[in-house]
């Protein structure tokens, strides 16, 4: 180790150190540099939508800058907008919620952060099914807590097995995290298969439960949402519920997301982001309400064209040599096993290593294609795909793709 290297071990925390950066988002910014440079970069590793925010929503985030709506606001959140979470939770959900049951945090990823830190201690166990959205598990690390990762591949649908989680659970876990419909994946979880994980979990009581319900609106079947608590209501007093505007009405960059849960969780989670960011931005609060208020319509047309485009993404990977994908239930994803198409390209010589960052490295220096390798998210011999963008930008990536692994 340099005396450089080795200064900068000292200075930096050793919970900095045990973390990554975001894979997503550094192969995107890897991309977005190539392309800058004049490269024909085709981008499929962003996790956003590729409409924009529907005009109403914008409106009214105008009309509060000009009604000069810009001051602090309380740090979890305007009551308005509070008030607007809790209507959704009754009327799309089924959940009854007090305004103190409610945070609004700095995006999705706030919430998570806010609540591992408010419950974990160091030693705590949270169980993570595989493949993940990247961040819980380095959210749990910063916490001091150690995930716990269960593998769920292609083979059972990408979805924990009750069997699986009852063999996962010790006396230090403390929470199980469960992501439906799925990033990377898709996978949705049924009414049934939620009720067998609940009943698993009723016999744990002292296991916390969230449930990241981010993608609950980019719905791909048309079947009904369930969460967990519409299976098992009685996981009520320790299940803290994880969603956000960011996916259903293209307002990533608007970073509101917010939690419903215990109020002394809750309470807590509140304490934490006073001392951090304080309030979520004023004006985005606003849109967000407007967003849960106004006219759920403006998800329709975004929801058919992701239809569209997965089924072209899915028929056409399931069409390559050494590809398999499976139609996911929801989300905007691709997640393809190339197990098979990275042996092929590795005995080629064509890869230099049979892993999937060598054949995502491979598609993005030789094929222009940016793609996600599948270990980013606990599932080496994959690679994920955003099919979040124009029909034309697939057809053009997928060729490539087929080249690449012909």
């Amino acid at each position: 180790m340099s005396s450089s290297i080795a200064h900068q071990a000292a200075v930096l925390s050793k919970r900095v150190q045990a973390i990554k950066e975001s894979p997503t988002l550094a192969i995107t910014a890897k991309a977005g540099k190539y392309k800058a440079e004049g490269r024909p970069i085709i981008g499929l590793a962003a996790g956003e939508p590729d409409f924009d925010t529907p005009q109403h929503i914008k409106d009214a985030a105008k009309a509060a800058i000009d009604a000069g709506f810009t001051k602090y606001t309380p740090v979890a959140g305007i009551p308005g907008l509070k008030k607007a979470i809790v209507n959704k939770f009754k009327n799309e959900n089924g959940f009854d919620y007090a305004l103190n049951e409610v945070i609004v945090g700095v995006g999705g990823k706030q919430t998570i952060f806010n609540l591992c830190l408010a419950v974990l201690n160091k030693g705590d166990e949270v169980i993570i099914p595989a493949p993940y959205w990247v961040s819980y598990a380095d959210i749990a690390l910063v916490a001091e807590a150690t995930p716990v990762i269960i593998e769920c591949g292609i083979e059972q649908g990408f979805k924990l097995q009750p069997a699986q989680l009852e063999a996962a659970i010790t006396p230090k876990t403390k929470i199980f995290m469960i992501n439906s419909p799925s990033n990377p994946t898709g996978a949705v979880y049924s009414f049934d298969e939620l009720k067998a994980l609940g009943e698993v979990l009723l016999k744990h009581p002292h296991v916390l439960v969230a449930t990241d319900d981010m993608y609950e609106h980019v719905n791909l079947t048309g079947d009904k949402f369930y969460n967990i608590l519409n299976a098992t209501p009685a996981l009520k007093d320790r299940c803290i519920v994880l969603n956000g505007v960011s996916k259903a009405y293209s307002m990533t960059g608007w970073r509101i997301g917010y939690a419903a849960g215990p109020a002394y969780i809750i309470k807590a989670m509140e304490i934490l982001q006073s001392q951090s960011t304080s309030n979520p931005t004023s004006i985005s609060q606003v849109a967000a309400q407007a967003a849960l208020e106004g006219s759920q319509d403006c998800i329709k047309p975004m929801v058919a064209a992701f239809k569209e485009r997965h089924k072209y993404v899915v028929d056409r990977f399931n069409n390559m040599r050494g590809l398999s994908c499976l139609m996911a239930g929801g989300a905007f994803y691709a997640f393809t096993d190339a197990r098979k198409a990275i042996q092929q390209l590795h005995q080629q010589g064509k890869i230099n290593a049979a892993t999937d960052m060598a054949l995502a490295e491979y598609l993005l220096e030789s094929f222009d294609v940016a793609v996600v390798p599948g270990s980013a998210f606990g599932a080496e011999g994959y690679f994920r795909i955003s099919f979040a963008t124009s029909m034309d930008n697939l057809q053009n990536a997928l060729d490539r793709i087929e080249k690449a692994l012909s």
